[in-house]
């Protein structure tokens, strides 16, 4: 009896200090940050319904090639779903989003047995507990087949390595898909070349991706494909859809068939020029360089003393941010910057970048950029400078150029952060003067310059009765873009009346709030709101969103649409709503729940659709309202319950960082309301220290030592040892390297950054 006593005290003890460790379990340096993350977060999603919408890239930081394996059928947007059971290939894409879909594709499948080539008929059984999915490498076993896969890449190259069983019939497939495909074997070399030109659009006539694979076995069978005939004596075909087929002497289990892979927008000559970033290397040595890419940049950021989800959340997240816009230009054979213009066909010198949609990215994508990659950014608005000029206007939706999709001409967001944040090495007169040409101009695309801009212009606002879709919406955000070109111009010291025609646009929004909803409405051309109103429709006046989300993007002026709401204690009651209004939606524009509406209405936040990127700053305007703890609240809540680093892990589409760059950014307690200013809005800090350091050799450290799930609030806050009551934090000063000290609590303080002196930016004091 004793004994037994005495053994269950001692069990009690050991499970009630496993369940402590359990809870209390934190993560307090991370050496090795690749290694937290999961390519697979947000992979488990359908048209129906998005965790993400994502794909496991196996890439390196904004490549211009990733890999994937591919379970869903050629042609398919949700290429890799998580609930699929079988692969069909492994895909080089450059696919930004499963809407946009994929361009410049072609897949390979090693196959044992009975030779098949049909993407059907090869595909094989997998299983994620076979599976390996890291940024730098993948590895999966196929059942059907028993041969283990493994991929890894560079920026322009990458390695694969098919792991046999002893078989006399072991092949490796090349699907160049169709929309118009070429194949060549050349067995003395051991080698495939072909192209493809599959796109989804946005490319010019002349577009191709040419590919080589090189094998270091030699080729003991040979053949060609087209459609669904095998063509056994020949060596190469141009058709629809073409491929080959060949065969390996495998003459032990476990053997290995290495292939080396490099592709080009330019031609087979570049193509073999980019496959020197794989040259003499194996596939270990090209692996651990990978490795340590990838844990060189995330290593810029360091997170401590957060949970083990929260640390995988956080570098999951990370990963995102550093995969779009991806590098289009390649290096010549004197080692110069070209690239192909997806705008007009040429290849011309200088840098390129696409796969990007600036309505999601320039929230807070971009500004992270500012933050903590300017040199990349640079580049990238040489870049738009480039392509301003092969295409005559600024890409806003590039897939790889101009793609008909999302609405504003953001790019203006892109180039005044930039250049505000002190970012240089590019010619920002020209992108001035393109950002001029959008607000005078519609495009060749709805997405490109500004779809209604006379009316806008003329009356202020683009009218709801004018048959342009999305009208408050494009009035909204040309407005905000209007404010952009002006912080531009007075950084450039333009002209007064340049400066004027724009801070009066900026003040557009105004023409839309409707005094009696307290909310944005559509309007006529003869200056009558709409009618009738039901603020909780989706679409019509706006973009994927209802009123109660767009409301608030009046990014540049929060101060202004408070004092149109009556003044700061009626706009924290109208923020306050978007929470507790249930989730009730009306669908009439579309006919049907769009995946983006079911997102919302399943996540229990109210009206607040985070799925979407309309609203998702819209949590740190109470600190324009002098409730800065409510803030610190609801991004607290909105990290805890809308983020995971599973494979249902977002709650809407992760759009090309965006939605991952909004969870970097509110992890270290702040974030970039309005691009283009010098301003970040505080939250509160997730970790307990976060380090990051800045490319200029300077340090932002990011401490907060009392930091839990109940100690969510700001108590206090220390700039360099002292005081510090303000709800923003300057970028620029930030650059100069800083000791921000948390002092945090379980309960709000109410008397802390409540003054006037206290709150963000707003053009109207």
């Amino acid at each position: 009896m004793t004994n037994f006593l005495k053994n269950s005290k001692i069990l009690t003890l050991l499970l009630g200090s496993l369940t402590l460790g359990t809870q209390a379990q934190t993560v307090d340096k991370v050496n090795d940050p690749v290694e937290w993350i999961n390519p697979l977060m947000g992979t488990a999603s359908k048209p129906s319904l998005s965790t993400g919408n994502t794909y496991p890239a196996i890439a390196l930081p904004w490549g211009m090639n990733f890999w994937m394996p591919q379970t869903g059928k050629m042609g398919d947007g949700w290429a890799y779903t998580y609930d699929a059971d079988k692969i069909r290939g492994f895909k080089q894409t450059h696919q930004p989003s499963p809407w946009i879909n994929d361009y410049g594709q072609f897949a390979i499948m090693p196959i044992t047995g009975k030779i098949r080539f049909h993407e059907d008929q090869r595909a094989s059984w997998f299983s994620h507990k076979s599976e390996i999915a890291k940024p730098y490498y993948y590895s999966v076993y196929l059942a059907d087949h028993d041969v283990t896969t493994e991929i890894t890449p560079t920026e322009r190259a990458a390695m694969m390595r098919f792991t046999f069983p002893k078989t006399d019939s072991a092949f490796v497939v090349i699907d160049a898909l169709d929309k118009g495909s070429f194949v060549k074997i050349i067995p003395e070399k051991n080698q495939i070349i072909g192209y493809t030109t599959k796109n989804s659009g946005g490319v010019p006539e002349n577009f191709k991706n040419y590919f080589i694979i090189q094998f270091d076995k030699p080729i003991t069978f040979k053949s060609v494909w087209k459609a669904k005939e095998l063509l056994t004596n020949e060596l190469s075909v141009t058709d629809n859809h073409v491929g080959a087929v060949v065969g390996f002497k495998i003459s032990k289990r476990g053997e290995q068939v290495t292939a080396k892979i490099a592709s080009s927008f330019i031609s087979f000559e570049q193509a073999e020029i980019n496959l020197k970033e794989v040259g003499s290397q194996s596939f270990e040595e090209i692996k651990n360089l990978g490795k340590g890419i990838w844990n060189t940049a995330l290593s810029r950021i360091a997170v401590e003393g957060g949970s083990v989800d929260q640390t995988r959340t956080f570098y999951s997240c990370l990963y995102r941010t550093m995969l779009f816009p991806r590098k289009f230009y390649e290096l010549d054979a004197k080692g110069k910057v070209v690239h192909y213009s997806p705008y007009n066909g040429q290849v011309l010198p200088g840098y390129m970048f696409t796969d990007n949609g600036f309505w999601d990215t320039f929230r807070a994508v971009f500004p992270f950029f500012n933050l903590m990659h300017r040199n990349l950014n640079s580049q990238i608005m040489e870049g738009l400078v480039n392509a301003y000029k092969e295409s005559g206007f600024l890409p806003e939706w590039a897939s790889p150029g101009h793609r008909d999709c999302m609405i504003g001409s953001n790019s203006a967001s892109l180039i005044a952060d930039a250049y505000i944040k002190g970012v240089r090495g590019f010619d920002v007169e020209t992108l001035y003067q393109a950002m001029l040409k959008n607000s005078e101009n519609e495009g060749p695309l709805t997405s490109v310059g500004r779809k209604g801009v006379k009316y806008y212009n003329d009356l202020g606002y683009v009218p709801y009765d004018v048959k342009i879709n999305e009208n408050a919406a494009r009035t909204l955000e040309y407005a905000y873009d209007d404010f952009c070109i002006y912080q531009l111009g007075k950084a450039l010291n333009k002209p007064a009346s340049e400066l004027e025609r724009f801070a009066k646009r900026s003040q557009n929004y105004k023409n839309l709030y409707d005094p009696s909803h307290k909310l944005m409405r559509g309007k006529n051309a003869d200056g009558n709101f709409q009618s009738p109103f039901n603020p909780f429709k989706w679409g019509d006046a706006f973009t994927e969103g209802n009123s109660w989300h767009y409301t608030w993007s009046v990014f540049h002026d929060i101060n202004g649409l408070s004092n149109l709401m009556g003044g700061k204690k009626e706009f924290a009651n109208m923020l306050d709503s978007v929470f507790v209004v249930p989730p009730v939606f009306d669908d009439s524009y579309y006919g049907f729940v769009i995946h983006e509406i079911r997102e919302m209405q399943i996540m229990n936040m109210g009206n607040y659709a985070h799925g979407n990127q309309p609203i998702q700053h819209m949590p740190y305007l109470y600190n324009y309202a002098g409730q800065p703890w409510k803030s610190q609240y609801w991004v607290r809540e909105v990290m805890n319950k809308l983020y995971q680093p599973t494979p249902d892990g977002y709650c809407g589409d992760e759009d090309n960082g965006q939605t991952s760059a909004w969870y970097v950014f509110s992890a270290m307690g702040f974030y970039p309301v309005c691009p283009g200013t010098d301003q970040y809005v505080l939250g509160a800090p997730l970790f307990k220290k976060v380090t990051l350091s800045l490319e200029n050799g300077k340090q932002v450290v990011i401490k907060a030592p009392n930091n839990s799930a109940d100690n969510k609030y700001i108590g206090n806050l220390k700039w360099n040892g002292k005081d510090y009551s303000k709800n923003w934090l300057s970028h620029n000063d930030l650059q100069k390297g800083a000791t921000l000290d948390f002092l945090m609590q379980s309960s709000p303080a109410m008397n802390r950054g409540v003054s006037e002196t206290d709150i963000p930016y707003s053009f109207v004091k």
